[in-house]
């Protein structure tokens, strides 16, 4: 059977053969396009953005020009020169970058903001690798001039505490403009930006100018907040600034115990979620917690590195979201947020990313289906009623 199979195969016309082989190309290129760019498209075109409460009162041409449109997203943690695989970095790069690219061009934000550890081995990283890091995020995450890019430091970045230097700090504040304590207003939304790594309370000489500077803005924030008061000689001297409540952008976490209280679909897996967070390691401090709460009285916190989502209310009113990785070297679902924010509200939703495994799983389907339909062309694939008259004509000849 299999020598009349073969014969039949050098027998096929050579038209016939490069029909078939045209037709395998085309079966794999379409499987290609749509799991490495169509599935993209597919899956983000199917985020909308949140409507804010007051914007049913309001008119099409205000809502436009009041509400700022933000993507917030975290823990890209793009390989390095030590710990990437060149496959590895080759195929979660590509992830990356065409979810960025799609996003940015489906839903057209405002202001991208990325929550620190843009880079995996930036704490350690020599100067050519730190410079090959930064040209490759630049190629990755590249953005229309209609859209703004805001990046915090996160610890992979310059290193926990112990690691962290003057350079590298300067480093990473010079390719992305970054300050601990700078403040960006857009459309009288006032963000202030956090350099969490800092935060140690150990008067280090990065802690003690980053905390400076955000002891100094806390006050011109509140004084732009309180009425016009001429007795108020502290104000007198401040610039105001828009009389909004500031939104905190920061890669640790303020202090919580654990992730016990966490839910839904993308937050920490059963088994991580009781494990105690350690201080100054997975989460603030309670003491540098507390000062941030007092110094900025914020109405929502942002932050990242756990590589899990979490929503927690602090004091009881105020609320702080943990956005999960965007990197499938994290997670298995990556995901963003999509804010639509005023100056006295916003609104979150969450736009998830192609899950890998489903990707997984339709490689593993057009494979199958591809062995198959080349066993059936070239007769190597027996179908089942001929298999089952062979046995009957065997059993009658016995």
């Amino acid at each position: 059977m299999l020598n009349s199979s073969l014969a039949t195969v050098k027998n096929l016309p050579l038209k016939k053969k490069l029909s078939f082989l045209l037709k395998l190309v085309c079966f794999v290129s379409s499987v290609l396009i749509f799991c490495e760019f169509l599935i993209y498209y597919m899956v983000i075109f199917q985020c909308q953005w949140p409507e804010v409460k007051g914007g049913a009162h309001m008119g099409k041409k205000e809502t436009s020009t009041s509400v700022l449109k933000a993507i917030i997203l975290a823990d890209t943690h793009l390989l390095g020169e030590i710990k990437g695989h060149w496959l590895d970095k080759l195929r979660r790069e590509w992830q990356m970058e065409r979810s960025f690219q799609t996003a940015v061009w489906l839903l057209q934000p405002d202001i991208v903001f990325i929550l620190g550890d843009v880079f995996d081995e930036g704490k350690w990283s020599s100067p050519q690798a730190w410079a090959d890091d930064v040209r490759r995020f630049q190629k990755m995450f590249k953005y229309p001039v209609s859209t703004e890019l805001v990046v915090i430091v996160g610890n992979h970045d310059i290193g926990f505490h112990y690691e962290m230097t003057t350079y590298k700090v300067n480093r990473f504040e010079k390719v992305f403009n970054f300050t601990s304590g700078k403040l960006i207003t857009r459309k009288g939304i006032n963000f202030v930006l956090v350099n969490s790594v800092a935060m140690e309370g150990d008067g280090c000489a990065v802690c003690r100018t980053s905390e400076a500077k955000l002891v100094a803005l806390s006050h011109k924030l509140n004084c732009s907040q309180q009425k016009l008061n001429h007795s108020n000689k502290s104000c007198s001297d401040v610039g105001k600034l828009p009389a909004s409540e500031p939104i905190l952008l920061q890669h640790y976490p303020l202090y919580r115990k654990s992730d016990a209280e966490c839910s839904g679909e993308d937050s920490a897996p059963p088994g991580e979620k009781n494990i105690p967070f350690k201080e100054k390691y997975d989460v603030l401090s309670q003491e540098a917690s507390q000062k941030l709460i007092w110094w900025f009285h914020p109405r929502l916190i942002l932050s990242g590195h756990t590589h899990s989502a979490c929503e927690v209310l602090h004091a009881g009113k105020i609320p702080e979201i943990s956005v999960p990785s965007f990197s499938w070297r994290n997670r298995n679902n990556p995901s963003f947020i999509m804010g639509s924010i005023t100056p006295t509200d916003f609104s979150l939703r969450k736009c998830f990313l192609p899950y890998e495994s489903r990707v997984f799983t339709i490689y593993c389907a057009a494979g199958a289906l591809l062995v198959i339909l080349i066993l059936a062309h070239f007769q190597l694939l027996t179908p089942p009623f001929y298999f089952a008259q062979r046995l009957i004509s065997k059993h009658k000849a016995v």
